[in-house]
């Protein structure tokens, strides 16, 4: 079932009631609205959403979506996810995705390409900034590609987040996600064609990085291990997240990122 939160009605002393979702969303362009239109329907049959604490999703300001990566259908349920909690999201994506007339509505829709492995990356990750800076809601898979962990749980995360993360005032919110695998194993590469599977969503608390923001506001060098440190805190959540939606332990070591681009690295970050 989800989960929303129930804000006090209007009133001597109570806390004034949330926007409303629709107010919240807008404005749509019209790329979006089709997009909606599209997808929306299209995740209704493919997954049952099941959201845990969805009144931690902040219905204003900018947000930096953290999530893990088990299906290549992740972008589907996190954009209901996102939908669901009132706010319109924008994914940073494998350059390869906005190829053609579908690119040109993606980035319509603002969406947001990332060009791994090139001096591209960092306008990628610029034009990121810029979206959070205009109080949007960015989503980014810090593992780059769906998890090669052969028990699906996160893999080794890249840095792409951390830059992110410090180099905004963006609330940092970590989302566990469980059950598009079902739908779409990409380890044996086949599709379970199936109505309305279940899809587990955690949306954690905010990841505090007010102390490390400070420092690099200060002049601190956005150093590798700086980065490193910034991106494993925010992933230990997700993970932690995750064993709690799963109902077991994760494991104490994480599985290493592949070192060359695989099939099925659509969604992604950009370093």
């Amino acid at each position: 079932m989800t989960q929303h939160g129930t804000p006090d009605a209007g009133g001597a002393g109570r806390t004034p009631a949330a926007p409303s979702r629709w107010r919240t969303r807008r404005p749509l362009p019209p790329a979006l609205l089709f997009c909606v239109l599209v997808v929306y329907p299209l995740t209704v049959l493919l997954f049952r959403m099941r959201i845990r604490h969805a009144e931690r999703f902040p219905r204003t300001g900018p947000v930096l979506v953290v999530a893990n990566h088990v299906s290549v259908l992740d972008p589907l349920a996190c954009a209901r996810l996102v939908w669901e909690c009132g706010r319109v999201p924008h994914f940073l994506a494998k350059e390869a995705v906005f190829a053609g007339p579908a690119g040109r509505l993606l980035r319509a829709a603002g969406q947001i390409p990332v060009a791994r492995g090139s001096a591209d990356a960092r306008a990628s990750l610029a034009a990121a900034e810029a979206d959070l800076a205009a109080g949007n809601v960015v989503v980014i898979y810090p593992e780059g590609s769906v998890t090669r962990d052969p028990d699906w749980w996160p893999m080794e995360a890249r840095t792409g987040v951390a830059r992110l993360a410090l180099a905004t005032d963006a609330v940092v919110l970590p989302v566990a996600q469980w059950g598009p695998q079902r739908v779409h194993d990409y380890h044996t590469k086949r599709l379970h064609p199936q109505l309305r599977a279940p899809a587990d969503h955690l949306v954690g608390e905010p990841v505090d990085l007010t102390d490390l923001r400070a420092d690099v506001r200060a002049g601190r060098p956005m150093t590798g291990d700086l980065l490193r440190q910034v991106t494993d805190r925010v992933m230990t959540r997700v993970r932690d997240q995750l064993a709690e939606l799963r109902g077991e332990p994760a494991p104490p070591t994480t599985t290493p990122h592949p070192r060359r681009v695989l099939p099925g690295d659509l969604p992604g970050s950009p370093a």
